[in-house]
């Protein structure tokens, strides 16, 4: 997988470290990395940095959040509820 793949606002799940199985929401790419939040453990004002072999990507995107991460007026609660809403719609 390569950082073109992933963008902002998308669902990512953690395959590796003592977060693996945990969801997570992107917030950037950085060659072979990436950044990102749970809302709760990793809020956005501290980012968690793995790397790309290490997450498994999923085609869940929220247009609504990734406008919001890329205007800068995101909150954690906006990603509390989006992982949720993932998961209830699974």
């Amino acid at each position: 997988m390569i950082a073109s793949e992933l963008g902002v606002g998308q669902v990512v799940f953690s395959k590796a470290g003592r977060d693996a199985g945990l969801p997570f929401v992107v917030l950037g790419t950085e060659e072979n990395f990436v950044f990102l939040s749970d809302g709760k453990l990793r809020p956005l004002e501290r980012p968690k940095k793995k790397k790309i072999i290490h997450i498994q990507k999923t085609n869940a995107v929220s247009g609504e959040l990734q406008s919001m991460l890329q205007n800068g007026n995101a909150k954690n609660s906006d990603i509390i509820k989006f992982i949720r809403s993932f998961y209830e719609g699974r």
